[in-house]
């Protein structure tokens, strides 16, 4: 994978951690000021309400991104490093992951009525899984 595609997705992993701490931020009334501004960026954040069940919602959520976005960044450098079918078992595996996420994720959110989360989904899917199939990572060396 090209250096250009590496940083592409390091910058990828770090905004998903970035939407973490926001996320986590929620849990507590003194940061919640960037939570709520995403929720009214994806619909009406007037019928927020962060009672103490979706407070710890958000916390575990963004904990659950911060984590994600580290185990990603760990994942891809770690399958750079490899090479042959190691390295291609690996891509395989986390693109399968990423699949997997992204049809449960997107599907329930439309179905719940929250089509803005599936169009985020979207696009952190698309920016990581276009540069797993653009450089033919998926393919054995």
């Amino acid at each position: 994978m090209t250096p250009f595609w590496q940083i592409w997705i390091k910058a990828t992993c770090a905004s998903l951690g970035l939407l973490g701490l926001l996320l986590a931020g929620g849990a507590m009334d003194a940061t919640s000021g960037p939570a709520k501004l995403y929720f009214q960026f994806m619909g009406d954040s007037s019928q927020l309400d962060l009672n103490p069940h979706m407070q710890v919602t958000l916390g575990v959520l963004g904990a659950v991104c911060i984590g994600w976005s580290i185990t990603f960044f760990a994942t891809f450098q770690a399958a750079n490093m490899l090479h042959g079918e190691a390295a291609t078992s690996v891509w395989r595996t986390t693109l399968l992951g990423l699949t997997t996420w992204y049809i449960i994720d997107s599907t329930l959110s439309v179905v719940t009525g929250f089509w803005q989360n599936a169009l985020v989904n979207t696009l952190f899917f698309a920016s990581l899984v276009f540069p797993i199939i653009r450089t033919g990572v998926l393919k054995p060396a």
